[in-house]
């Protein structure tokens, strides 16, 4: 199986912004976990992050025929972003989102995700153990064939 990581804007600076809600490991140290997890569960995985929504959207379309899954964190465009929606809508790949944070527990404007509704399912308030979840759960084959 193989499973396309996407990270969203300032997912980089993971370990140096706001410790108190998104934890102390850098965004280095949560690639080289999640490729150690995938190992244990047979899964190869690629892990791409981009500031720029464009290049986020690209990702998801290079992803049709290379991959099995998306897992993804859009970040701040989880809020308002109908270009990612619509490619996870038209790749027609299950992809979970997830996020670090329990965005239904912090402010207004973050309990609401337009890219939801374009996945399989979404994880949110593990830290960076949901993506972990996320992989064991396509990996599982429990929302492979089924639709959005």
């Amino acid at each position: 199986m193989r499973i396309l990581i996407i990270n969203g804007p300032n997912i980089n600076l993971l370990g140096r912004r706001e410790r108190d809600i998104y934890g102390e490991a850098t965004y280095e140290e949560m690639c080289r976990y999640l490729e150690g997890e995938a190992g244990k569960f047979a899964i190869d995985i690629d892990i791409v992050q981009s500031n720029i929504e464009g290049e986020l959207v690209d990702y998801i379309h290079s992803a049709c025929g290379k991959y099995d899954g998306i897992i993804i964190n859009p970040a701040a465009y989880t809020h308002y972003s109908i270009a990612i929606h619509d490619a996870l809508k038209a790749a027609d790949i299950p992809a979970v989102e997830v996020h670090i944070s329990n965005i239904h527990s912090r402010e207004d404007y973050r309990r609401i995700s337009v890219t939801a509704s374009a996945c399989i399912g979404q994880i949110c308030g593990f830290g960076i153990h949901g993506y972990v979840m996320a992989m064991m759960g396509l990996s599982y084959g429990s929302f492979l064939g089924r639709k959005r």
